[in-house]
């Protein structure tokens, strides 16, 4: 039976994928299971950043072997190039704690990603812009890349921008807490109470919302091409169903 493990941070990265799923909660990771013919794909949820995203590999992982690893959700972008809103298909990812440089599987991939151990601000953009040549910037993808790796099991990875790379933003990463939980009760504070945010805070929760549904639709058309792939090979053409 195959088994997909669909890796991101947050549920709103994976709602719109996974609209109809079966849901369910388990040791603070959050499950949607779609299953088909010849097998299932898991999409799970802990938190921001390596240690969280492990966490929900981990989760999947007690239910079955996974022959693919997917990491996905919202990123950064570090170029003009990469639009709020739009999904990327990444070619591979960068650790930028330590430079190693892991390649995806995913098919047409159109840039690079480096994942950095804190929220991106400008400054860090620029940076890593011109120190990886990369085009986008989460804080997860690297280590997933590197579970994956590890295991002998293909990697895709599937981005949508939430920023653009000269966005002005407060700094949010003083309100991701250390096991990767993001505070909206005081971030929502201390935005109401600072009103120069409003418009960029808006622009971002449109982007995000855009970005979330262009990777389900992006990555629902990879998996579905991946499954009938699959089933002409084993002498099967039924079409994928779900509960």
């Amino acid at each position: 039976m195959s088994r997909v493990a669909i890796i991101a941070a947050l549920a709103g990265e994976l709602e719109p994928l996974a609209s109809g799923w079966l849901r369910e909660s388990r040791n603070g990771v959050e499950f949607w299971r779609w299953r088909h013919e010849g097998g299932e794909w898991v999409a799970a949820c802990a938190g921001i950043g390596v240690d969280a995203a492990t966490r929900a590999l981990d989760e999947i992982e007690r239910g079955g072997a996974v022959d693919l690893i997917v990491s996905t959700g919202w990123a950064g972008a570090l170029q003009d190039a990469f639009l709020p809103g739009r999904s990327y298909r990444v070619a591979g990812v960068v650790d930028a704690a330590t430079g190693e440089r892991l390649g995806a599987a995913t098919p047409t991939g159109e840039c690079w990603l480096v994942t950095l151990g804190k929220v991106a601000n400008l400054e860090d953009k620029r940076r890593l812009a011109a120190d990886h040549g990369a085009g986008l910037v989460d804080m997860e993808a690297a280590g997933v890349a590197r579970l994956a790796a590890a295991r002998g099991i293909p990697f895709y990875c599937i981005k949508g921008v939430s920023d653009g790379a000269s966005d002005l933003l407060p700094d949010l990463d003083r309100f991701v807490s250390p096991k990767g939980e993001f505070q909206t009760a005081r971030f929502a504070l201390f935005a109401m109470l600072r009103p120069r945010y409003w418009p960029a805070l808006a622009r971002l929760r449109g982007n995000c919302r855009r970005a979330a549904r262009a990777v389900g639709e992006s990555l629902r058309e990879i998996l579905e091409r991946r499954e009938a792939a699959a089933r002409r090979a084993g002498g099967t053409g039924n079409a994928v169903t779900g509960e």
